[in-house]
């Protein structure tokens, strides 16, 4: 049999009372729920719209590349990856060095964003919005969705 303690204030004294363990939630069921919201809050944050970048589809992404004059490419993959096949014009910055390779993207430029599945190029816009760039546009579904040629 299970107890659990209660304690009433009463004259500034504190008294315990047990009482039978019922429709209480155990440390156990608590930490699973935090974990599992953690998850949720992980996966969200991933997944979630970035404010101040535009997510466009295959073919909007072609023709909004295609019709602005000041623009600049970027290939977020790891250079194994770019090898295999890139946008014609793209420059390949990976994600991983993107941070340290800031001075190579001109403020003044829309900045055009892809890489395989859209994640990378959502989390490099992020990294690009708090260094104060502006005018992003990312590949939604990367180059999975892709329907262009690729470049080799």
């Amino acid at each position: 049999m299970q107890y659990k303690v209660m304690f009433c204030l009463h004259k500034h004294a504190f008294k315990k009372h047990p009482q039978k363990e019922e429709g209480i939630v155990n440390t156990g069921s608590i930490i699973n729920i935090a974990v599992i919201i953690l998850l949720l809050w992980f996966v969200y944050s991933r997944v979630r719209p970035a404010k101040g970048l535009k997510a466009l589809g295959t073919n909007d992404f072609q023709n909004v590349l295609e019709s602005t004059e000041k623009r600049m490419l970027i290939d977020v993959r790891e250079p194994g990856e770019y090898k295999t096949g890139y946008i014609s014009g793209a420059k390949n910055i990976p994600l991983s060095q993107l941070s340290g390779r800031l001075g190579e993207i001109p403020k003044e430029k829309d900045v055009f964003l892809y890489c395989r599945s859209g994640i990378r190029s959502k989390n490099a816009a992020r990294i690009l919005l708090k260094n104060g760039y502006t005018g992003l546009v990312h590949l939604q579904g990367g180059l999975s969705a892709w329907s262009g040629k690729l470049k080799r």
